[in-house]
């Protein structure tokens, strides 16, 4: 029995030992094969950074030739040679000095129109912050092809020399007439016997190869003129904000808001004319900024025997005027569809705000 058992006990010895070893045997393979799996990992990470960089590179390249192709294909009408000229009948447009006369001393209302507005019209998707609508594009081209005497339709003035913007600027305008044939569409829409007024007269800044000196400063000097001791009411999309946290809107009389929707406010296009009408009084001035909406709402608010603005972006690029960098940057509180990440604003309580607000048909 005892023999037996020590019998037992070394076989049990023999066969721990096989096992140490065997696992000592495969601590060293998998030492070895953790080691291939680290060097492997290396190699992966280079390799995916080398296909990081030339997929940057591509991208970067791919953006060379665009603007590249734009320049070329913009060249000519940016020339100002004469034998050009006669090949091509430019828009006529007034400056911004000449818009802001007929605003201010004429008491004239104005519509805009840019690429959001151009794309409505043609049924194109360009902006997230109002949907395609028929009736809108109906209406829209209703207000740029109309002759009301105190209305003023601007453009951009896109068409010719650019020697006003910074490169940025001139090289964005470049893409954006090269593709989907926009001038050639453009063109189409516009009457050549007819003067046009300036739509960049509401982005004095952020465009313009001067916004780092005083210039920037004398154009929101002249524009805050056209509500200079006037009773205003603002239309503007929720989150807006016009002249909230800054000193755009201390020259007016009084101020009070209309909230339309951030965006697509021509959903509720009827009720924001109808609290318009219901709040006004002889002599009340209406700022509009609500998208393309803004011009048909400007439109009718004139016909309606009320001068009306369509403001656009002035608030937010009076805020960048204010940050003096020469570029956007976010703006706290307040909606901002040109800077990707600062669509979303941050609530804010404002007791003065709050009690401007005189309609809400944002939802």
């Amino acid at each position: 029995m005892t023999m037996e058992f020590e019998q037992t006990i070394s076989e049990l010895e023999k066969r721990v030992r096989g096992l140490e070893a065997e696992n000592a045997a495969r601590k060293k393979e998998n030492e070895s094969m953790v080691g291939l799996i680290r060097e492997l990992y290396s190699i992966n990470s280079q390799l995916m950074n080398e296909v990081s960089m030339i997929v940057q590179n591509v991208n970067t390249l791919d953006m060379k030739l665009m603007l590249e192709k734009a320049h070329v294909m913009n060249l000519k009408y940016e020339l100002s040679d004469p034998a050009i000229k006669e090949e091509y009948c430019y828009p006529v447009i007034r400056s911004a000095q000449e818009t802001l006369q007929e605003i201010i001393n004429g008491k004239k209302s104005m519509a805009r129109f840019g690429d959001g507005e151009f794309a409505q019209i043609n049924k194109m998707e360009r902006h997230t912050f109002q949907r395609l609508d028929d009736k809108l594009a109906d209406r829209l081209k209703e207000v740029l092809h109309s002759c009301h005497p105190r209305m003023l339709i601007a453009i951009a003035n896109n068409y010719g020399t650019l020697q006003d913007f910074t490169e940025d600027a001139s090289n964005a305008i470049r893409v954006y007439m090269m593709q989907a044939d926009a001038r050639i569409k453009h063109m189409e829409l516009l009457e050549h016997d007819r003067a046009y007024y300036d739509a960049y007269v509401s982005r004095p800044y952020l465009m313009y190869k001067d916004n780092q000196t005083d210039a920037p400063k004398k154009r929101f000097e002249a524009i805050k003129e056209i509500w200079r001791e006037r009773d205003v009411i603002i239309v503007e999309g929720a989150q807006t904000r016009m002249g909230v946290g800054n000193d755009l809107m201390e020259g007016a009389s009084e101020v009070k808001r209309i909230l339309a929707p951030a965006t697509s406010s021509f959903d509720r296009y009827d009720d924001i004319l109808k609290a318009s009408l219901e709040y006004a009084h002889e002599g009340t001035l209406f700022l509009i900024a609500m998208g393309p909406s803004a011009g048909v709402l400007a439109y009718d608010l004139t016909v309606e025997g009320y001068q009306a603005i369509d403001i656009g972006h002035l608030d937010l690029e009076y805020e960048w005027f204010l940050a003096g960098k020469g570029e956007r940057v976010a703006v706290k509180y307040k909606y901002n569809n040109e800077l990707e990440g600062d669509e979303e604003a941050e609530e804010i309580f404002d007791p003065v705000y709050e009690a401007q607000i005189i309609a809400d048909v944002s939802s």
